[in-house]
């Protein structure tokens, strides 16, 4: 065997053959460095990361659709097309894009973030036109549970002062969609939980419902450490972009996935 090929096959084993502690720690690393250098840009460049979260969204849709897309075998399976690939892939194509909405604005004096958004959107269409054809009752089961949570908290951010920054609500909102799509296609469509500690959880106690306590309780903390504990605004804002992506984008990703295999 030659070192390239022990080389592939050990990247097989550890990295690409679905989630593990070893894996799941790794790409943890690989992600705080990742938002590290984004702070350092945004810091740079001096706009405020929370600025981006919806003209961000049409990025999620394009990475989480492709991801869907590879999932049921619509593209051809590529170490590129899946965790961690496609977020470094599409957050380098929102990154250009951001820069390219900073010039626009310069020249144009058109607001950056609707270039970023229009960008993100064209490319969102072009992938999903691949879609053959998608299970509406699925995805009407997973929106009707989201809606009904987000509601429940948008009324108690009246009285819940963590929640009444409506940046804090839209992130605990696209966990809540996150667990929705993990609950319905667990639970109704006998999909598979593949992340290390939901589904250590999951074996525990024979229901993917657990991940709306794990999600709310989770990320009610971490949002209280951020704010109880970090002054810079950049850091704070681009932690709390961070947690939006990684909330949403799993969630798209599991909605279309399963939209699309039980269509």
């Amino acid at each position: 065997m030659t070192i390239e090929i022990a080389i592939l096959d050990f990247l097989q084993t550890y990295f690409f053959s679905g989630y593990t502690v070893f894996n799941t720690v790794f790409f943890g690393i690989i992600l705080t460095i990742f938002i590290f250098f984004i702070i350092k840009m945004f810091e740079k460049i001096n706009l405020n990361p929370t600025d981006l979260i919806f003209p961000l969204i049409p990025f999620i849709f394009l990475g989480s659709g492709i991801r869907a897309l590879v999932d049921n075998g619509i593209y051809q399976y590529s170490w590129f097309l899946i965790t961690p690939g496609i977020y470094f892939i599409i957050g380098g194509i929102a990154i250009l894009a951001i820069f390219m909405g900073l010039l626009i604005e310069k020249i144009l004096d058109f607001d950056y973030k609707y270039t970023v958004f229009i960008i993100g959107l064209i490319l969102a269409i072009v992938n999903f036109v691949k879609i053959p054809s998608l299970n509406l009752i699925a995805i009407f089961e997973i929106i009707i549970i989201w809606l009904i949570l987000t509601l429940i908290f948008l009324i108690t951010s009246k009285f819940w002062s963590l929640y009444a920054d409506k940046i804090n609500l839209s992130i605990l909102s696209a966990h809540i969609f996150d667990a929705s799509s993990t609950f319905i296609a667990v639970d109704y469509y006998g999909y598979l939980e593949q992340h290390v500690v939901p589904n250590l959880i999951y074996d525990l106690s024979g229901t993917a419902i657990t991940m709306f306590p794990l999600k709310i309780i989770v990320i009610s903390f971490v949002l209280y450490l951020i704010h109880k504990y970090i002054d810079d605004d950049t850091i704070s804002q681009t932690l709390q972009l961070a947690m939006f992506v990684l909330g949403l984008a799993p969630g798209i990703r599991n909605i279309l996935s399963l939209a699309i295999g039980v269509s």
